[in-house]
């Protein structure tokens, strides 16, 4: 690749990390979480070799290895790398569409793509992948274990070179206590208007909805919370009951799960992680004993 055009896609990471740091800034997130992308978006404007040849070298390992460059940047950049575009972005301005992100997948259409996001509450790549390992991916409806598996194949290819080796399941992910304190968090703030709001593209013609946002910090993680803006949520009634985590730490991938009300059985009317019960059910058993 020409030196000036390797220059141009550095100064187009940036600008994607720039915005990222602003974001974050407007809606509150911890000043260390938005100076590290500002001090990235700097270093790989300014000083940083082409960060193609890095990574066409090196993968995601040589992007990390370089200075002010952690984990999660790392990662970060190699997707915009590898896709020209950055999936936080869009969740940060209120665009995503996990629909048409899922159908760049091999073997997944309109019809199962609304499955996963309507479903299985899904609206990323890695939690897809999550789905597709724990088996929730293979009891949905018209999948069935071998087109499972072969989505999982492409999912390995598509993920691998932007994350660390490490593959993230539900065992690499915060205990569900960490996830309903969350939960708890963020529907308590947005309750007395104390978060900021993003203004969703899908679903909102008259751009009259606003959802609230919260990015927390807590044991090691790095958390950010929001309403469902899914079909199914509006359909029954739950846009304002469904919650969609996502998190994220230096040492792996990020990862999502939706945290509702249970409607029915002996965990109805209790938060409860979605593809998770069994823990849920335990977590507040013993709650119950320890009373």
């Amino acid at each position: 690749m020409h030196p000036s055009v390797q220059k141009d896609e550095n100064h187009y990471i940036a600008k994607i990390l720039d915005e990222v740091a602003d974001l974050l800034h407007q809606q509150n997130a911890s000043s260390f979480r938005v100076g590290a992308y500002r001090t990235a978006a700097d270093y790989i404007a300014h000083s940083a070799p082409p960060l193609r040849d890095v990574y066409d070298r090196s993968g995601v390992t040589g992007l990390e290895a370089l200075p002010t460059i952690g984990a999660s940047i790392a990662r970060a950049s190699a997707e915009i790398l590898e896709s020209g575009s950055l999936g936080m972005l869009a969740r940060l301005r209120g665009a995503m569409d996990p629909e048409k992100l899922f159908q760049t997948v091999p073997m997944i259409g309109p019809k199962i793509a609304q499955q996963l996001h309507d479903e299985l509450h899904l609206e990323t790549l890695e939690a897809l992948e999550a789905a597709a390992i724990d088996g929730r991916l293979s009891n949905l409806k018209g999948i069935g274990q071998r087109r499972a598996r072969s989505i999982e194949n492409s999912l390995a290819r598509i993920l691998d070179r932007r994350r660390p080796k490490q593959r993230l399941g539900h065992e690499f992910a915060p205990p569900v206590k960490t996830l309903l304190v969350i939960d708890h968090k963020y529907r308590t703030e947005a309750a007395h208007d104390a978060l900021a709001t993003i203004t969703p593209k899908r679903f909102n013609p008259k751009g009259d909805i606003r959802i609230p946002i919260l990015h927390a910090d807590f044991e090691n993680w790095h958390f950010t919370a929001l309403f469902s803006n899914s079909p199914n949520a509006h359909r029954f009634g739950r846009s304002r009951d469904w919650v969609v985590i996502y998190f994220e730490k230096d040492s792996q991938a990020e990862g999502q799960c939706t945290v509702v009300t249970e409607q029915k059985g002996k965990l109805a009317g209790k938060r409860v992680v979605r593809g998770r019960e069994a823990e849920c059910a335990t977590f507040y058993a013993m709650q119950t004993e320890s009373l």
